[in-house]
């Protein structure tokens, strides 16, 4: 995590204040938003044999995640992501996949992984191959499976079939074939263009809330809590694990999602959502 006054433009070079190791990921972020809520929650991933890869680990223990599921990958290096903060709290960031890109989706076959298991959260910091991989077995075992679709990548026909409800911010929506989104009326009609190849679409508009378009053909707008924000790194990983952990719980996707909604906003307000 780096700080700065400001994001750099193309082809400047901007002065940070400070930088940081800081516990991440987009699901190890997810994982322990969702143990935070009181839900068990299981990581499967790998990392390399380096001091990142430990610290990693060690990050999920710390967050209350079940890591037996999480590989060591000899001669590979962690995935890392270099984020830049400015004062606002808004940030931009880059991925390196790592270890993670070495995951085989043979691993997913493996019946001790899927014990208890009440729900599938994917992201796509991960190949497609693997994530077909472990949505197919989560539908053969009749589990739900959530995409939070980032990094942004076009999707397969056969992984989209396979996902039950869609999570994207504005930015992820617009450039998946969506209207740009500037509101919660913008964020409605996005999800409902989504949802002529998913099932149950959730827009996330920052500030001003979300949008949920299900099967029933409605939208529903939820605005968000109004908050100083610290940061909002990582906000959509505190949305996301919340979410899951309310879906576990027994919550239906508009309830799940306006307490999901609060604890993005908690987050937001300085509470995050990873160690």
């Amino acid at each position: 995590m780096v700080e700065t006054e400001h994001l750099p433009r193309r082809d400047e070079t901007a002065v940070g204040h400070r930088w940081y190791p800081k516990f991440g990921g987009k699901g190890g972020n997810q994982a322990v938003s969702c143990a935070r809520q009181g839900a068990a929650a299981r990581f499967l991933g790998a990392v390399g044999q380096d001091d990142f890869g430990r610290f990693l680990t060690a990050g999920l223990i710390a967050g209350g995640v079940e890591t037996q599921a999480v590989r060591v990958v000899a001669g590979a290096g962690s995935g890392m992501s270099v984020a830049l903060q400015d004062k606002a709290g808004d940030y931009a960031a880059t991925i390196v996949s790592g270890a993670n890109a070495l995951i085989d989706p043979a691993w997913l076959g493996d019946d001790a992984l899927w014990s208890d298991v009440g729900l599938l959260i994917l992201q796509n910091e991960v190949p497609e191959a693997v994530n077909l991989a472990a949505a197919t077995e989560a539908r053969r075992r009749g589990i739900r499976t959530v995409l939070n679709a980032a990094p942004f990548r076009p999707l397969s026909r056969q992984f989209a079939a396979l996902i039950d409800i869609l999570v994207v911010n504005a930015v992820e929506a617009e450039m998946m074939g969506a209207a740009e989104v500037c509101c919660l009326a913008s964020a409605c009609e996005a999800a409902q263009q989504l949802a002529a190849r998913f099932d149950c679409v959730i827009v996330t508009a920052g500030s001003k809330g979300l949008a949920i378009w299900t099967s029933e053909d409605a939208c529903l707008k939820i605005a968000a809590d109004k908050v100083a924000v610290v940061s909002s790194h990582g906000a959509g990983d505190a949305f996301i694990g919340a979410l899951g952990a309310a879906l576990c719980q027994g919550a239906t996707v508009a309830e799940a999602s306006a307490a999901a909604a609060k604890a993005a906003a908690r987050h937001v307000a300085g509470q995050g959502a990873a160690p």
